[in-house]
């Protein structure tokens, strides 16, 4: 297991709680000074030190992360990364209706001629899906363009699918989990304006201009409608040794002074104290408040309605991958299994994606519902559900989990996405004003980072953040 361990979240949900101060006894003093202080080791604090350094060559820089690797969520980054890039290219070969949705596995190849007929739905449901994919109507003849794109930021996808389109129940099910991959939440939750910038059926006959996206799609549909748009920060900037890093020491809390900032971190044993001639808080914008009481409770409001989606990626190592060569697929998506899509990266390293996210009560809270749901799912259960699926999966090719699996290691991220400001979710979208304004303000000495200060859920977001950072504390 890697991630978010327990060990990475167990002083900062101590923070949350209150129990941390009754027990950490009195902070003590390294006597170090440094020109910046950067909480988080990920891509935009590291980003955050690099340009520092740029500017200042000879600066002293200090980075501290709870975790205890550097740039730890990097992994997760590159899956979603790659999942991105490949929307639209690289779109799963395959969908296993599962029994947790239709009562018996049926693997459905995208690939086949009339591959609507394999799958275990009513026959309605069939000729809703071929007509959602050939052939859809125009739901809103009498409605303007700009009318037709704010109907649908109105939606989630689901809706579209069972009021607009009327289409069967099944069909809703067949489709649940595409957005999963990218989200880490199905359409219960992703709005069917995204739904439409993104490509998915049942939007042709609508008449909309394919050649720009809506004004208001999502910042990261907006961005991936760009040709050949991708991130440009595909990795964290590697440290070349000027900056200090000190893993496994959460912060716990920044104060401004009149003469320079003190910054605390947990060593492992006792609070250990430093002193900042400038302080990045380039961490998970939901903690900040805890690290920064004294921060007006508008800006504390702000930063915590910044709730991030967990996700959990598995990386199976097997012992080739034949079984897979033989069932003819290479990305499966799922319709309600526990991981809900699974691909085949050769020679013989499988990809497995969670979304535990609880859809239908919406990004936000579904989010927060999930996360407190995986934190007390243990590793055996993780690593059962893995072996079963893809027994499922691949069995009648010929797999056995048992001699074909040789090693799983499970990524979990309980605060994993980066929350996006999208309709229909956050009516003030894409007008403003936004709770992130507020929530990134700068406070004396302390600036705020991190991408959930963006909010975009890219790479390039974060770094953009640490550059707005750097720029207001150089003032």
């Amino acid at each position: 297991m890697r991630g978010d361990t327990s060990e990475a979240l167990s002083v900062p949900h101590a923070l949350r709680d209150g129990r941390f101060w009754a027990h950490a006894g009195a902070p003590e003093a390294t006597g170090e000074h440094y020109d910046l202080v950067v909480a988080g080791g990920g891509r935009s604090g590291m980003s955050a030190a690099a340009e520092w350094l740029r500017r200042d060559p000879g600066a002293s820089v200090l980075v501290l992360d709870n975790h205890d690797e550097a740039a730890g969520q990097a992994r997760r980054d590159a899956l979603r990364r790659r999942t991105r890039q490949g929307a639209g290219r690289e779109r799963p070969d395959g969908v296993m209706c599962d029994a947790e949705t239709f009562g018996a596995d049926t693997l459905v190849r995208l690939a086949s001629p009339g591959w609507a007929d394999e799958a275990p739905i009513a026959e309605r449901a069939r000729r809703d899906l071929r007509m959602l994919h050939e052939d859809p109507p125009d739901w809103f003849p009498r409605l303007s363009a700009e009318e037709k794109q704010e109907r649908l930021a109105a939606l989630t996808y689901s809706e579209f699918l069972l009021q607009v389109c009327g289409v069967h129940p099944d069909v809703e099910r067949f489709c649940r989990t595409m957005p999963c991959r990218e989200w880490a939440y199905d359409t219960r939750a992703f709005g069917a304006i995204d739904a439409w910038g993104s490509g998915y059926p049942g939007f042709a006959g609508l008449g909309l201009d394919r050649d720009k996206p809506s004004r208001l799609n999502s910042p990261s549909v907006r961005q991936e409608w760009q040709a050949g748009a991708r991130d440009d920060h595909d990795a964290p900037p590697p440290s070349d040794g000027r900056a200090r890093l000190r893993l496994s020491s959460p912060v716990v809390f920044a104060r401004d002074g009149a003469q320079a900032a003190t910054v605390g971190y947990f060593d492992g044993h006792q609070v250990m104290t430093v002193e900042a001639r400038a302080v990045i808080l380039a961490c998970w914008s939901a903690v900040v408040p805890y690290l920064v009481p004294e921060l007006p409770e508008d800006q504390r409001r702000a930063l915590r309605s910044a709730i991030r989606v967990p996700l959990l990626h598995a990386t199976v190592q097997v012992r080739d991958a034949g079984a897979w060569r033989r069932l003819g697929v290479q990305r499966v998506r799922w319709t309600g299994a526990y991981w809900c899509f699974c691909e085949l990266e050769p020679p013989a390293t499988v990809h497995l994606l969670a979304a535990p996210c609880r859809s239908e009560l919406g990004p936000g809270a579904g989010a927060a519902a999930g996360r407190r749901e995986l934190v007390r799912t243990p590793y055996g259960r993780l690593e059962h559900t893995i072996r079963d699926q893809l027994a499922r999966l691949l069995g009648p090719a010929g797999f056995d989990p048992a001699s074909d699996i040789e090693a799983i290691t499970v990524d979990r991220w309980g605060h994993a996405n980066t929350p996006e400001y999208c309709r229909p979710w956050h009516p003030y979208h894409p007008d403003g004003p936004f709770p992130a304004d507020v929530a990134r303000r700068r406070f004396g000495r302390i600036a705020i980072a991190g991408s959930d200060s963006a909010p975009v859920g890219r790479a390039d977001a974060a770094v953009s953040a640490a550059l707005r950072a750097v720029g207001e504390l150089a003032r």
